[in-house]
């Protein structure tokens, strides 16, 4: 799947090219690819809130639609977002992360949060505009870090004590307002480690819909304190060295990319022992 191009559009479609079919968590697969012909899917798409365009592939328009679970008939294969996302290389992980936040906000902002009233699609951005207040309600992004330390030859992972997944990931946590994302990974390691950190380096972001993230990826080193758990966030923590580490995240995901490039920066300073 190449030559996705995320965009907007006013409107509903008249005869869209290929839909992206969704079912509460879960993508709504043909037997083929990942997109359907709006032919094969348009009878088993509400007419309300319809159908949302995503953007182009392609020469194709692309939209999303939510189709209930009690309509699919057979044929169709549901495969979990998670799923999809963490463990299967061939799935269009930009497209189905739009759709999926895309069409949450269609959900949620048929009627305006202030007034009440019924919503209409702006006529310019990819918008819901309330006539009765003058004000458009935009998809819903939440600026999120995560954050892989150093300490000299080891790098701190931590296990959630909230995602059933064996993994062990990185320290995360939602940018609150008024604050820096530096300031929120200073923050955010302090309260579920104890640990102090320095040298807190942006590296890159990754969207990530659940429900509406963008993961914000930075090192950091270790600057002093003992590990002291916020248990309702962490099960486990501990430092590890390159070649030893536990589980982790897939490179389809921010965490595993950021844990395995720091791999490779201690590996570069031959620091290990």
């Amino acid at each position: 799947m190449t030559q996705w191009t995320p965009g907007w559009s006013t409107g509903q479609p008249d005869s869209p090219d290929l839909v992206l079919a969704i079912s509460a968590s879960d993508v709504v697969r043909p037997k083929q690819g990942w997109l359907h012909s709006w032919a094969a899917i348009e009878p088993f798409i509400p007419v309300i809130p319809g159908p949302v365009y995503l953007g182009q592939l392609r020469a194709s328009r692309v939209f999303a639609a939510d189709i209930p679970a009690a309509s699919l008939g057979e044929g169709f294969e549901t495969v979990p977002l998670r799923d999809a996302l963490l463990l299967m290389d061939t799935a269009p992980a930009e497209l189905l992360g739009t759709g999926f936040q895309v069409l949450q906000w269609w959900h949620d902002h048929q009627y305006c949060g202030r007034c009440g009233s019924a919503t209409a699609m702006h006529p310019r951005e990819r918008a819901r505009w309330c006539e009765q207040c003058s004000i458009p309600w935009y998809p819903r992004l939440a600026p999120c870090v995560i954050v892989v330390i150093r300490r000299d030859d080891r790098l701190l992972l931590a296990r959630s004590s909230r995602i059933k997944r064996h993994f062990f990931s990185l320290i995360a946590g939602f940018v609150e307002p008024g604050e820096s994302i530096e300031a929120a990974v200073a923050r955010e390691v302090k309260e579920e480690t104890g640990l102090d950190v320095t040298a807190i380096s942006y590296q890159h972001s990754q969207p990530w819909p659940f429900p509406h993230q963008l993961m914000l990826g930075f090192f950091a080193d270790y600057a002093g304190g003992e590990l002291v758990l916020q248990e309702d966030e962490l099960a486990e923590a501990d430092w590890y060295r390159p070649g030893e580490l536990p589980p982790v995240p897939p490179l389809t995901t921010i965490s595993g990319q950021l844990i395995r490039a720091m791999e490779q920066k201690i590996l570069a300073s031959g620091k290990t022992l």
